[in-house]
């Protein structure tokens, strides 16, 4: 499996979630296990022996790769989940969206002061839900060492908002 295999696994649909937008459907990496599998071997590979105490999967699908990139670096990994989803004590953080704003939340006992984290999500798009996340987990001293995403579209200019925090990315999508 190569970069340019995995672009090719990837799903576009066309006018999802409404017309004019281009969607990258991360769900056809996932029924492809040679995709998947060169996906989460290309985490480990960067962030093996790396600095991070902690990965942090931003839902949903950002569960998805965050969960055996922890597992494999046997370090723990820290759901951040729409608001309401948790039982417990939560840190929370409102951001803006296209039209309107959302929130997300974080159990308080699972963010530790110092800890270094990696925050993953499927695709990062204008980083706002990224930033967001970085608030969260400030929120409870713990530090954000970088994002990282499968597809990256940086027309939409993300790195703009999620600086100086280091973005790494799979593929690049310049067409939005």
């Amino acid at each position: 499996m190569t970069l340019e295999m995995l672009d090719k696994a990837i799903r576009r649909v066309p006018d999802f979630p409404k017309p004019g937008i281009l969607f990258y459907d991360i769900t056809s990496i996932l029924t492809n296990p040679e995709a998947f599998k060169f996906v989460v071997e290309q985490m480990v590979e960067k962030y093996k022996g790396g600095k991070i105490d902690a990965v942090a999967g931003v839902e949903s699908r950002g569960f998805i790769f965050a969960a055996p990139l922890a597992e494999k670096l046997g370090i723990p990994m820290i759901l951040i989940r729409k608001k309401g989803k948790l039982p417990g004590d939560t840190y929370q953080c409102d951001y803006a969206l296209e039209y309107g704003t959302a929130s997300i939340e974080v159990h308080k006992a699972d963010v530790k002061a110092g800890q270094k984290i990696l925050v993953i999500d499927d695709l990062i798009a204008t980083g706002g839900t990224l930033a967001a996340t970085k608030n969260l987990l400030q929120q409870g001293g713990a530090e954000v060492t970088e994002f990282f995403g499968v597809i990256g579209l940086p027309a939409l200019n993300y790195e703009k908002i999620l600086n100086p925090t280091p973005v790494t990315t799979l593929i690049n999508y310049d067409g939005v």
